[in-house]
């Protein structure tokens, strides 16, 4: 089945795991604004960085956006 990506859930999964933005950007070496256009679904995050993020904020990288089935 193939799926389209919808809202980024980053900021939902931050929010449940305690963590921050910043705490995040920290964490990964990133500037905070790159994870906030994630978060702002300004950018897509790539793989690698899903899978770091996930990594980071214990949860699965599938949980970091809405994927809506398409048929």
């Amino acid at each position: 089945m193939k799926f389209e990506l919808g809202r980024c859930l980053l900021s939902e999964r931050l929010m449940e795991s305690g963590k921050s933005a910043e705490w995040l950007a920290k964490e990964l070496l990133f500037k905070p604004e790159r994870v906030y256009d994630f978060i702002e679904n300004k950018r897509v995050m790539p793989l690698k960085i899903a899978i770091s993020i996930a990594d980071s904020i214990g949860c699965d990288v599938r949980a970091l956006y809405e994927l809506i089935p398409n048929e």
